[in-house]
């Protein structure tokens, strides 16, 4: 596929059988996007102010955004090439530096203040002034470096979110220490023994308290206490090893979350953030703590990269789009900006890694899922992912992460709540559709067709091809709550659903499948007890009845909804009026780029229901008691 909006180097197929890329077109990649900001710079280069919808923190912050993210970028590329590339690069920047700090000059960056975004921000900016030394720094005049100084002095002794934010202090303040400038010891190490309380094991964090997993582990959790590191040096105090020995362990089997185009799984908030899931690979590789053969970094790093490039990332004035794709608001968050998609500058960490480094030298290796079908259970965050060779797909199954503190009121948000996400679907998310709920939700139906929420996941089990979790059922606005008990259970293609469902009388329970979504609808299929519906490209979504649902089955479509496409549908099951009480409902729930045929695998696939036993069989003459 080629890319429609970026001009790239020629493919090398000897070196990177896979995927074609190389260092030559991670460099073109960071150059275009560098390049394509500065008719939206600011006269002095103080902030890069980017069209699109503006963040909850204003103009001026945005702004700010767009020269931080940025400037991580250019310190990548401008270290990574040890000073050698266009000197207007390094000039912008610095210059930046100089405006952002001058009070009078029209372009100041915001003070540094508690919870302020200019925080985030100014994490970037410590990073990239401390890659970029020799170039940018130590040339600065002592005025205007005094001046960055009193700026990021607002850190010392200042309050952060109590989350990935407490890192933004640790790398900015230790970037102050090394530079000579007053800061406070007890606020890095008090943000570095805060992430300790968040260490779950087995490499993963939560993102603060409660059950936060996405990608900010890897592009946050674990990224900025190694760039601390980096800075600290020999002053680390023995927190470096760990570090990397926390970061081999969760890369172990990171590799598992992107399918065989590239495409990470479609899961939590941020995703504009895009080309930053591969952070933590060359992180891993920075850090010499990957567990990882270079060739596989690579293949990972390039096929994500090439993923969104193909796909019209950049877009044709070589800008990142609030989005996925294209520009599509309902996957971002109010704090977004039109420069926020910018921190995807962390993917090309990978470019401090000399040209002759064995992650750009050796050949590309295969991901997981291009060698044979996966099963990987990660008991810490609750979910099961699962990869199919034929097709390139993976799947996770989330019985454990939902975004919510461990006490007081829950939130559902659909890039948390749903049991199942995928990196070739992603959840409908316009507020109608959100509201409607069908989407790899088992919701209990009011008589005015009001659906439940999945809020606070408890996690019951994960291992092998099966986990489970609890939740209590909610209506909007009501107080009452009703227990689901849910069961996933992997086998080939498919997930098998078992919900142990406790209901009011009146209600019907309703179940849904993956959204598939096109640049025009779906083609859906149905019949007693499944439904069906398929895109152009033959990406299949089905939901089959095994126990407990009624013959009738439809698909809900939607309108700019989903972040894949402007047409999107889903498969649905549906019960009758609940007599209240306990009752079972088991569905095969199946998502393919090969044909589905679910009207067979109702008739094939069985399963019998003794109390509180579950006994489903499939064609193969394998058993699963659930």
């Amino acid at each position: 596929m080629p890319a429609p909006h970026l001009s790239l180097p020629p493919t090398d197929r000897l070196r990177s059988p896979l995927t074609g890329w190389t260092r030559a077109h991670w460099e073109a990649l960071a150059d275009r996007q560098l390049e394509a900001l500065v008719p939206y710079a600011t006269p002095g280069f103080a902030q890069y102010r980017l069209p699109g919808r503006n963040s909850w923190s204003g103009v001026v912050s945005d702004g700010l955004e767009g020269y931080a993210r940025s400037f991580l970028l250019a310190a990548f590329r401008i270290a990574g090439a040890g000073g050698d590339v266009d000197p207007r690069l390094i000039e912008r920047y610095a210059r930046g530096l100089t405006t952002g700090t001058d009070r009078e000059s029209g372009e100041a960056w915001p003070r540094l203040t508690d919870c302020s975004q200019q925080m985030v921000e100014a994490a970037s900016i410590a990073i990239g002034l401390h890659e970029t030394r020799p170039w940018i720094w130590d040339t600065l005049d002592g005025r205007v470096q005094e001046r960055v100084v009193d700026w990021f002095s607002g850190f010392v002794g200042g309050k952060t979110w109590d989350n990935n934010w407490r890192l933004f202090q640790v790398v900015s303040e230790q970037f102050l220490a090394s530079v000579g400038a007053p800061y406070s010891r007890s606020d890095i190490d008090g943000g570095l023994d805060r992430i300790e309380d968040w260490y779950r094991g087995d490499g993963w964090y939560s993102d603060g308290d409660g059950r936060n997993f996405d990608y900010y582990i890897g592009w946050a959790m674990h990224l900025y206490p190694l760039l601390w590191a980096r800075m600290a040096g020999d002053e680390d105090g023995g927190r470096a090893k760990v570090y990397r020995e926390r970061l081999a362990q969760f890369l172990t089997t990171y590799p598992h979350f992107f399918g065989g185009d590239g495409a990470p799984v479609h899961q939590g908030r941020s995703l504009t953030y895009r080309f930053a899931a591969a952070a933590p690979v060359w992180m891993g590789a920075l850090a010499d703590c990957t567990p990882l053969a270079p060739g596989l970094t690579r293949r990972l790093a390039s096929g994500a990269a090439r993923h969104f490039v193909e796909r019209g990332v950049p877009d044709e004035r070589g800008l990142l789009p609030l989005g996925w794709y294209g520009t599509f608001l309902p996957a971002t968050q109010a704090y977004s900006g039109p420069a926020s998609p910018y921190w995807s500058s962390k993917g090309f960490l990978g470019l401090l890694l000399p040209a002759g480094h064995p992650v750009w030298t050796e050949r590309e290796l295969p991901l997981p899922v291009e060698e044979s079908d996966q099963y990987t259970a990660l008991p810490q965050p609750g979910w099961l992912l699962h990869g199919t060779r034929h097709d390139g797909i993976v799947r996770l199954v989330n019985h454990g992460s939902d975004h919510n503190l461990p006490e007081g009121p829950a939130q559902d948000d659909p890039h948390y709540a749903k049991f199942a996400y995928s990196t070739a679907t992603a959840p409908e998310t316009a507020p109608r559709a959100w509201d409607r709920a069908v989407d790899n939700h088992l919701a209990l139906l009011a008589p005015d067709g009001t659906a439940s929420r999945r809020r606070r996941i408890h996690p019951l089990s994960c291992s092998g091809r099966v986990a489970a979790s609890r939740h209590e059922a909610r209506f909007p606005g009501g107080e009452e709550e009703f227990t689901i008990e849910t069961t996933s259970a992997l086998h080939g293609p498919w997930e098998i659903r078992v919900h142990r469902v406790r209901a009011p009388a009146g209600a019907r329970v309703r179940e849904g499948g993956h959204a598939v979504a096109d640049d025009t609808q779906p083609h859906a299929e149905q019949g007693p007890g499944w439904a069906l519906t398929r895109t152009t490209t033959g990406l299949t979504s089905a939901v089959v009845g095994l126990y407990g649902w009624d013959e009738e089955a439809g698909v809900a479509r939607e309108v700019a909804a989903n972040a894949y496409g402007p047409h999107s549908a889903t498969p649905f099951l549906t019960s009758a009026s609940h007599p209240g009480g306990g009752s079972v409902h088991v569905t095969l729930v199946a998502l393919s780029q090969d044909a589905v045929r679910p009207r067979a695998l109702r008739e094939s696939v069985t399963c019998a229901v003794d109390a509180d036993r579950i006994r489903v069989r499939f064609p193969d003459g394998t058993e699963l008691d659930l």
